[in-house]
């Protein structure tokens, strides 16, 4: 299995808005993190889809390492 590239050592904070679709970057070669821009296509890796119900700031993992989705949970602080 394929490990990602580790995009930051810290998450991404970002402003979400309810009910909107997000597509989280797994690989970590997207150059809009933490977002996926296609850079995965042809590797064992595809965006994580995700929607809030509310709007809110979450943190998303930026290591790429994180075992909660795609939400940080502190895996980087190990790197």
């Amino acid at each position: 299995m394929q490990k990602a590239k580790v995009a930051s050592k810290t998450p991404f904070a970002v402003e979400v808005e309810a009910n909107k679709n997000y597509a989280w970057c797994s690989c970590g070669e997207s150059e809009n993190q933490p977002f996926c821009d296609g850079k995965h296509k042809g590797s064992e890796f595809s965006p994580v889809l995700i929607k809030f119900e509310e709007a809110k700031t979450v943190y998303f993992c930026g290591c790429k390492q994180t075992k909660n989705s795609c939400l940080c949970d502190g895996t980087h602080k190990a790197l």
